[in-house]
């Protein structure tokens, strides 16, 4: 089959989440998984982020670009992108469902998406963790009844439909994929069954908490596109 799937993950020092990334695509069953071009943005690593990505050649076509800002790494690899989709992931999620991308892009064809992602769940979290990714699984499923609302942890695009929002705003420093996302049309958005996983450092580093309330004062500054362009705090306790 020819390639219709671009991978693209943005990174700096992921040394220890990256590989489990990486083996959970190995295990998909999407038939065009071993041509699926994995592309990794990344910013400046220096824990052996590059060399361990890297190592999964032979298994996946994986390759490494430089990255930046999360916005400027996704943008990066889409650019090199030549295929109808390109999937965004973050480097701390696995895909713990072989079926996973096979659904999603099943789901991109017959509905003709412009954007699809799925939901949330945090591995080895606590109740307040799993509490709070199951907020934003609810955020999710309300985004797709009004305006849509992902993650960079998994979002799947139609290329042509990425670049005609104008990519992910590079001047953005908070909340730069639901900056993104909101400019979706809402019949060409769904979540896909299932979901990803991820870690809880997020919370570690700001607190549930601040976390909270983070997420309660971007949907309060939905229509501010100028609210994204500060930092908001993020960055100030926060890795790329």
């Amino acid at each position: 089959m020819s390639a219709e799937l671009t991978i693209v993950i943005p990174a700096k020092n992921e040394r220890e989440t990256l590989p489990r990334l990486l083996e959970s695509l190995t295990r998909q069953d999407y038939e065009g998984m071993c041509e699926t071009r994995v592309i990794v943005a990344d910013a400046k690593s220096t824990d052996g982020t590059v060399e361990a990505a890297l190592s999964f050649r032979g298994r996946l076509a994986v390759e490494v670009i430089e990255g930046g800002l999360p916005s400027v790494g996704r943008n990066a690899g889409a650019r090199l992108a030549t295929t109808p989709y390109v999937l965004f992931l973050d480097a701390d999620v696995e895909l713990p469902e072989p079926t996973l991308l096979r659904r999603a892009l099943w789901r991109m064809r017959r509905r003709r998406l412009h954007l699809a992602t799925t939901n949330i769940s945090c591995r080895e979290g606590s109740v307040f963790d799993d509490a709070l990714y199951a907020g934003n699984n609810f955020m999710q499923y309300v985004g797709s009844l009004l305006k849509p609302f992902a993650t960079g942890m998994f979002m799947l695009f139609d290329r042509e439909a990425f670049w005609q929002l104008g990519g992910f705003n590079e001047r953005a420093l908070f909340a730069e994929d639901y900056l993104l996302s909101k400019g979706v049309a809402r019949v060409r958005f769904r979540i896909v069954r299932g979901g990803v996983v991820t870690t809880n450092r997020r919370f570690q580093k700001l607190g549930h908490g601040r976390m909270v309330w983070m997420f309660f004062k971007t949907m309060l500054h939905s229509w501010n596109d100028k609210y994204f362009l500060k930092d908001q705090g993020y960055w100030e306790e926060s890795e790329v």
